[in-house]
């Protein structure tokens, strides 16, 4: 999922620099959006793991 982040984020550096701003826009968004779900899944797998060895 982070992987997907990077592309979008890539994808919208480049729609910037040829002028696309909406593109762009969307691209962050899209960008931001599976960033935290990677972080929330991170998060809650993490507290899982410190769960399972006690």
């Amino acid at each position: 999922m982070l992987h997907y982040a990077v592309v979008f984020l890539v994808i919208a550096l480049i729609a910037a620099v040829f002028g696309f701003g909406g593109i762009a826009a969307g691209a962050v968004e899209i960008a931001k959006i599976l960033f935290f779900i990677f972080a929330a899944i991170a998060i809650i797998t993490f507290i899982i793991s410190l769960v399972r060895k006690s």
